[in-house]
């Protein structure tokens, strides 16, 4: 593996932990909301990795790193409230909120965060590496 690839290997890593901090972020804004029109509740939503290998892609056979597989709804029930004045309480007075468990979904926002970081950092590592090297010819 080249240096050069390293590049590919971060850029994809830290592109996939962005979308799990936005996915963190939705999960986050729906906390507490109560079930929609429909009747149904918003469901957590969890990022799935799968590391891409070298070769695996036709359009560039030296690009590796990590894509995001799916992004899955957590099909746990959400947790329900009696509260009979709410407008949003069913026939035996209780409101559905959302399945989302904040502490879980900081803790996950905190890890992300912290993925992305050491990935910026590898690349800026790696480029440093390189502009070194191009000191030495001098």
């Amino acid at each position: 593996m080249s240096l050069m690839n390293i590049f590919s290997v971060s850029g994809s890593a830290a592109s996939a932990q962005s979308q799990r901090l936005n996915v963190v972020a939705s999960n986050l804004a729906n906390a507490d909301t109560v079930a929609g029109p429909n009747g149904q509740a918003y469901k957590a939503r969890q990022v799935t990795f799968q590391t891409q290998l070298m070769g695996a892609n036709a359009n560039d056979p030296t690009a590796a790193g990590v894509v995001v597989s799916s992004v899955t709804e957590d099909q746990s029930a959400g947790r329900r409230v009696h509260d009979p004045a709410n407008p949003s309480a069913d026939a035996d007075g209780y409101v559905t909120y959302s399945n989302v468990n904040a502490v879980d979904e900081m803790v996950n926002m905190i890890s992300a965060s912290r993925a992305y970081e050491n990935n910026i950092q590898v690349m800026n590592t790696a480029k440093s590496l390189m502009l070194k090297t191009l000191q030495m010819g001098q």
